[in-house]
């Protein structure tokens, strides 16, 4: 049971790329448009390719969760297979934004990189 709310924690932090968008459960287009807030300039054009960039995410992250509810493998890859999901998508958001839209991103990305890192270490906030 202390696994299964371990990767439920740990998904909750994925999902939003998905990582650093914020409550858990938001389709793509939510999570755009949170990312819209976080990062200026964002055009109709990047949006569209970021929504693709989410729906990919969203489905791979739900692969792994069932995966992991299924008993498909050790807490332990599944973390590391969740962290290198986190990390494709967020290369993928970068490739879609300009540099001088990446900074913004990136601290989005590291804040919640860092909000998971207290959680798994049981800070919780």
């Amino acid at each position: 049971m202390k696994n299964v709310l371990l990767v439920c924690a740990l998904i909750l932090g994925f999902s939003a790329a998905s990582f650093a968008q914020g409550p858990p459960q938001r389709t793509p287009a939510e999570q755009v448009e949170t990312l819209k807030t976080q990062v200026a300039g964002i055009t109709d054009a990047q949006a569209a390719k970021l929504k693709v960039v989410y729906e990919a995410a969203t489905k791979s992250r739900d692969s792994l969760f069932a995966a992991m509810q299924n008993g498909g493998g050790d807490m332990q890859a599944g973390m590391a297979n969740f962290t290198k999901m986190r990390d494709k998508t967020n290369a993928q958001i970068k490739a879609v934004l300009t540099p001088e839209q990446q900074p913004a991103f990136q601290k989005v990305a590291d804040a919640q990189a860092e909000r998971m890192k207290q959680m798994m270490n049981g800070g919780g906030n």
